[in-house]
């Protein structure tokens, strides 16, 4: 049993939430929005591996650097971190790309 892929991303996510937390892009800009759109993404892409594991699409392989912990068969603890990470990154990218556009166009 390994913590090493699961501790990278709470690290990755840690630096995603000071992130945040430095240019107010998200959960600092209107914390219950940002929940309400991570909610439905998580939602989303956990049926979408439950989807694609039922059909015998996805399978968890057999990695050393995961813990072992399945939240479901062939759904590893992992998975739901990774998931988090990719939705919280994906709402502080267009975010700041948003503010970046907004200071730019303010200028010109």
């Amino acid at each position: 049993m390994s913590l090493l892929y699961l501790a990278c991303l709470l690290v990755s996510l840690g630096a995603m939430v000071l992130l945040d937390a430095r240019f107010r892009l998200v959960f600092w800009r209107d914390a219950r929005r940002a929940t309400i759109v991570l909610a439905v993404g998580l939602v989303f892409f956990v049926a979408w591996d439950v989807a694609g594991i039922a059909l015998g699409v996805f399978a968890r392989g057999g990695s050393p650097f995961l813990t072992g912990v399945e939240v479901a068969p062939e759904l590893p603890l992992e998975e739901l971190f990774f998931l988090l990470f990719l939705c919280y990154l994906t709402l502080v990218l267009i975010s700041g790309a948003r503010a970046l556009l907004d200071r730019r166009g303010s200028r010109g």
